[in-house]
């Protein structure tokens, strides 16, 4: 977004946490017209003070508590670990506080429920964090296909993958990571799979009846590879899989009647600036695919330009709606059954 669209007083954040992504959060957003990072909490107070002096913060809190009951703090951005979002996030609407909270929005539905519930009570915004969903490359996406470029979606794959295991699931760096921690809420699924999930979500535009999945665990016990299949009430048959013991990969490719897309649907732009995306329109096998290039830059920006603009104008998110983000949770939730039972799951409704 270009400063020469700011017509409003930037939206002063507090991050809940001084994790690694909040980091990179604020390496995006540190030069943003359209909010200021005022303060950031952190339980160590050591680590706080660190943080607050790197990225010239004006305060620090050594708890989240003294943050929420900050007066200069709008909204909070929540790093924190998957099993503390839903309690720091509700809390923070209590508070009277907007919240950008990192995916997975929560561990299950009823969590996400509850965190839209708290939103709506105390009159605040309340988004899940993807940075992917900020991009002009995923906006174009979203464009071609509600204009029926592709005509009607048939089939739709997407797969994002890392390797921070062995494929024997044991730990190749770091073994304290906490998406190798279940008392965490860790595992493949909630970290890369959200992202595989959301996509086929926002594409198809609506929630799975049932699901199918099987999958692969570390050592820990959380899972490290998982595939899925979605069946959709519109026909459409969806298939997601990502995995913590495997070469770099985020490629989604979505099939419909008349044309193909392909994203790699990316959370920020390259070094030059420039995505990429690759569209077939028509049928016949002679129809090839042409590349469109895509302005891109960090999605950390991105997003939280977005969300701030949403805060003051009440409009202008470009992100995960309510909707996406309560089907997201429940369908994570069947996948994690079916990999359980072995069977299809209903996907609650």
């Amino acid at each position: 977004m270009s400063e020469n669209h700011v017509s409003f007083e930037p939206v002063r954040f507090g991050i809940l946490g001084a994790a690694n992504i909040a980091r990179e959060f604020m390496g995006g957003v540190k030069q943003s017209p359209l909010l200021t990072v005022q303060a950031i909490a952190s339980r160590d107070g050591n680590k706080a003070s660190e943080f607050a002096k790197t990225f010239n913060i004006p305060d620090q809190h050594a708890n989240y508590e003294a943050m929420l009951a900050d007066p200069a703090i709008e909204a909070v951005y929540i790093p924190l670990p998957n099993d503390l979002h839903a309690v720091w996030a509700i809390k923070a609407a209590e508070a009277g506080k907007h919240v950008l909270c990192e995916k997975p929005l929560a561990v299950g539905l009823s969590d996400a429920t509850s965190m839209f519930r708290a939103a709506h009570k105390a009159g605040v915004k309340l988004a899940e964090a993807y940075p992917y969903m900020a991009q002009p490359q995923t906006i174009l996406m979203n464009a071609l296909i509600a204009e029926g470029a592709i005509g009607q979606i048939q089939t739709i794959s997407a797969a994002f993958g890392f390797g921070i295991v062995a494929p024997d699931g044991t730990p190749i760096a770091n073994p304290a990571n906490i998406r190798l921690r279940p008392d965490r809420a860790g595992g493949g699924l909630l970290d890369a799979g959200t992202y595989a999930v959301s996509l086929v979500r926002l594409a198809v535009g609506e929630r799975p009846t049932r699901v199918i999945a099987s999958g692969r665990y570390t050592k820990t016990e959380v899972d490290q590879t998982v595939v899925a299949l979605l069946e959709f009430p519109s026909g459409v048959l969806g298939h997601i899989s990502c995995s913590m013991s495997s070469s770099f990969h985020r490629k989604a490719l979505i099939v419909g009647s008349n044309g193909v897309i392909e994203t790699d649907y990316s959370n920020h732009g390259p070094a030059d600036g420039q995505l990429h995306m690759n569209i077939k329109r028509g049928v016949p096998k002679t129809i090839g695919f042409e590349t469109s290039t895509i302005s891109a830059a960090d999605g950390f920006k991105l997003e939280a330009e977005s969300f701030a603009t949403w805060v003051r104008t009440d409009k202008g998110w470009t992100g995960a709606s309510e909707a996406v983000s309560l089907d997201v949770a429940a369908t994570i939730e069947a996948i994690t059954k079916s990999l359980k039972s072995g069977r299809y799951e209903e996907v609650a409704q």
